[in-house]
């Protein structure tokens, strides 16, 4: 090898020694904070996958104090704060104080739920509107579904008007209800006899005649 060749190479290692000299400090800071950040975000996901364990477990007790009357049922349900879990176990507990006579009971629990899933939220106003409309509180059921757009909606709107002797408008939900369903779809016939009850004709009976 010729000694300009061992120069250079002695030259690119003095640089490379200089180099590592000047930014070694941070090359080495940024590694640490790459595998702290790796070790945070498995902590974080071990972390969740706990939280969403505890959830679970606290869920599975709030619905077994449901099925058992249990009087802390209310009070286990509401410690589950927000959340699918909170909001299936507050959906549990309306239909159980609804079982057991005690609708206004079962209206407030609803009120209570804050669904942050908007199907979640379609059912919950479907079945708080029920219980207004059986509870002669027509006129809130309708306020509730103003903006309804489902067909199960726009049926429990038609209701609240029919409730409330307005026939045209429930004629005009339950047609709009009738339109968005499949022709399969097992309420389709109970919707279709509430049509006839406010003097509407459904349209597989306007198509047979």
């Amino acid at each position: 090898m010729a000694i300009d060749d061992l120069l250079d190479e002695h030259e690119q290692s003095e640089r490379v020694l200089e180099w590592l000299r000047n930014n070694g400090a941070g090359l080495i800071g940024g590694i640490v904070l790459g595998l702290a950040a790796i070790g945070g975000w498995k902590w974080w996901q071990q972390h969740q996958q706990q939280q969403e364990l505890a959830a679970a477990d606290r869920y599975h007790a709030a619905v077994s104090a449901i099925e058992a009357n249990d009087e802390e049922a209310a009070a286990k349900v509401a410690a589950l704060g927000d959340g699918v879990f909170a909001n299936l176990s507050a959906l549990e507990l309306a239909a159980a104080q609804v079982e057991a006579d005690e609708p206004q009971k079962a209206i407030e629990t609803l009120r209570a739920i804050k669904p942050g899933n908007p199907a979640v939220a379609d059912v919950v106003d479907q079945r708080l509107a029920r219980l207004l409309i059986a509870t002669d509180q027509a006129e809130a059921a309708l306020e509730l579904l103003a903006d309804a757009a489902t067909p199960a909606a726009l049926e429990a709107r038609g209701d609240a008007q029919q409730a409330l002797g307005q026939q045209e408008k429930a004629r005009e939900d339950y047609s709009k209800a009738l339109a968005g369903l499949d022709v399969a779809a097992p309420q389709r016939q109970l919707l279709e006899l509430k049509l006839m009850e406010v003097g509407g004709t459904p349209a597989s009976t306007e198509a047979k005649s």
